[in-house]
């Protein structure tokens, strides 16, 4: 499909956000009217810099307040209609927008508004121009695509026709099945927009939390679905009002962009599909609504040429994480990970690497002078700079990955050595995809010179799996993650939560896949002031990093019971924290001491249990947390206040 995005969507002068844009491979432009009043130059000058940079300006918007208005308000509407058809056709854009009213002079006349259209796309046709009527969520009259679609149909011209904004309609929790019913041809633009949701003002909304399809919790695939169904091939475009976006540097936002419409296609895509042939499938093809579904999904794949990359791969689990550090931090991780019971398995053939295994938890210590993990460790200290995701077809993993603008990442090897097809995730980190249906623990040793396991080595702790790592993020990289993870590693998004640090608020969201068996957690602070601001602040131009890693147990009071006699200090709780569990929950008393003994929290859902500890942080860059979980499919979060209240307790004055 032609693809295309607002310039309201970016940040930057004009000319900047067009070379965004134009980098991430748009084909065209909507020119947001007060981007054009603000350029320094003229519309010709603006269409032949849109035309260098290989862009269409496709949509010029928006006229405002137009349809329905009393007569001699209507004539003066004409007026300005032709002074922006003027720019329009200097511009080279062939449609306008025009969005139904919110003035209070409207009269609610559904043949005036229709009569006083008809009129604007007379106009327009003998300029060979084309408008498209929206209906906005908050109009005063026309809220809702059906009721834009009955004045569209009334106004009866050919230059007429409806623009569909996913916003608009899922916003109001409006049914998008009916788009299907539209004939394809008469809706001339279509706009996607996602978004939290929210119990809001939907005028607040809209122009400060929208974000890309598959950043948000509306149901976009559906809505596209209805829109290819009614024979739709036209643009596919993106109109974004965000607060964050307009700070974010444009080529970033860009990427997420051009990623986001990939990704929506490709999953939309496989339903059409699904869909075509389930009803090819039926053994009873006589049914009339059957075949009306079957050749509406084949129209809807006939026509366009949707985005197809390669289908996600199945992902085992976290293979290993590995450390950027320095010598001296080296040796100081090293010793925390054989109190943590790891027993150091061997160093790398080549480089200064060492790594580390417990159970089916793999962990690498890279001091590389040169290296990447190095160069991560002097722009921020001790960091997780890469991790291994486990999956039986890595080629795979990475080539999806690569299709949806991962950028691919090749480490230098010696002879002989492993090689994995690896991407770079945002910010930097390295994602390395390892084989999962053999032993991933094999595939990394044979990089490694084995070592026999000492005597003088701490205990093992029953450490087993990586059961989730935790970003600190930047404001403006949550949604950026957030979709990284969705489009490309195919997890899916859980709740979104605001958690109580003694210093702000951390809003917070897990993904996962459907095994459960790769978690990750997004954090990112409302506050400069918390410990997970601080974080990020430590990490520099990068932005954020791992800051929580929890390992999974079977036993957690022999796991903790472990850890402490090697020598590992946890995180103190208060004692009132466990006076009020007790209050609030129908635990026994002495499994409530036990706990307390051993500062372990705990949790409970409908389904399981959850235990949980946490250590001291290594060098206020990141921490481990102990896990135990029954059947429960959560993180803890009603104990996120304990923990972080507790850290700021226990930090060093």
């Amino acid at each position: 499909m032609r693809r295309s995005i607002a310039t309201v969507s970016m940040s930057g002068t004009l000319r900047q956000k067009l070379e965004a844009i134009a980098a991430a491979r748009f084909d065209a432009i909507e020119l947001f009217e007060a981007d054009f009043i603000n350029f320094n130059g003229s519309a010709a000058e603006l269409r032949a810099m849109a035309s260098d940079l290989g862009l269409g300006i496709d949509l010029y918007q928006p006229l405002r307040d137009f349809e329905g208005m009393p007569d001699e308000v209507f004539r003066r509407n004409l007026d300005r209609a032709e002074r922006k058809f003027d720019v329009m056709q200097a511009l080279g854009a062939p449609l306008m927008l025009v969005c139904s009213n919110t003035s209070p002079l409207s009269l609610g006349d559904a043949e005036r508004s229709a009569a006083q259209l008809h009129e604007l796309a007379e106009r327009a046709a003998r300029r060979n121009l084309r408008i498209g009527f929206e209906a906005l969520a908050w109009g005063r009259w026309v809220k809702l695509y059906s009721q834009a679609w009955r004045v569209v149909e009334r106004a009866n011209h050919p230059h007429l026709g409806l623009i569909l904004d996913s916003f608009h309609t899922l916003s109001l929790r409006d049914d998008p099945a009916g788009i299907a019913a539209i004939p394809g041809e008469r809706i001339f633009f279509v706009q996607m927009a996602d978004a939290p949701l929210m119990a809001m003002d939907v005028l607040q909304w809209a122009r400060h939390y929208r974000n890309f399809p598959g950043q948000g919790q509306f149901d976009m695939e559906n809505f596209f679905e209805q829109v290819l169904l009614s024979g739709y091939d036209g643009n596919l475009s993106l109109e974004i009002f965000n607060d964050v976006f307009r700070e974010t540097p444009n080529r970033r936002t860009a990427v997420d962009a051009m990623r986001s419409l990939l990704y929506l296609e490709s999953q939309v895509r496989r339903r059409l599909e699904r869909l075509r042939d389930a009803a090819d499938a039926d053994a009873q093809p006589s049914a009339t609504q059957q075949a009306g579904a079957r050749e509406a999904a084949r129209r809807g794949l006939a026509r366009t040429e949707l985005f197809n990359p390669p289908d996600a791969a199945p992902l085992g689990g976290i293979g290993f994480l590995e450390f950027g550090v320095d010598e001296a931090a080296a040796a100081a991780l090293g010793a925390l990970f054989e109190k943590l019971g790891f027993a150091r398995v061997g160093r790398h053939r080549s480089k200064a690497v060492t790594l580390y295994r417990q159970g089916h938890i793999q962990l690498i210590v890279n001091a590389q002078p040169g290296s990447d993990g190095r160069a991560r460790f002097d722009a921020q200290g001790p960091s997780v700079c890469a991790l291994g995701l486990e999956t039986p077809d890595p080629v795979l993993a990475a080539n999806r990955a690569s299709a949806l603008l991962s950028a691919r990442y090749d480490s230098p090897r010696g002879p002989g050595e492993l090689r994995l097809p690896a991407i770079v995730a945002p910010g930097g980190t390295v994602v390395h995809f390892v084989p999962g249906a053999t032993d991933a623990a094999g595939e990394l040793d044979a990089d490694f010179l084995l070592e026999a396991p000492t005597a003088t080595a701490p205990a093992a702790c029953g450490l087993q799996a990586i059961d989730h790592i935790a970003m600190a993020l930047a404001n403006d990289q949550f949604d950026t993650w957030m979709l990284f993870c969705r489009a490309v590693l195919g997890l899916q998004a859980g709740e979104s939560l605001e958690l109580a640090d003694p210093f702000g608020l951390i809003r917070s969201c897990g993904l996962a896949n459907a095994e459960r068996s790769v978690r990750v957690v997004l954090n990112v602070s409302l506050s400069q002031r918390t410990r997970t601001a601080r974080q990020v602040s430590a990490t520099g131009r990068l932005g954020g990093s791992v800051h929580h890693i929890a390992l999974r147990c079977d036993d957690i009071f022999a796991s903790v019971t472990q850890l402490r006699a090697n020598g590992v200090r946890c995180v103190p709780i208060s004692a009132n924290y466990y006076d009020d569990l007790l209050a609030r929950l129908d635990l026994d008393e002495p499994l409530v001491r036990r706990m307390q003994a051993l500062d372990i929290l705990y949790d409970r859902s409908a389904a399981g249990e959850y235990f949980h500890a946490y250590t001291e942080a290594f060098a206020d860059r990141f921490f481990f947390e102990i896990v135990q979980r029954n059947d429960y499919d959560g993180y803890g979060a009603v104990n996120a206040p304990a923990r972080m209240a507790s850290q700021e307790q226990a930090a060093p004055r």
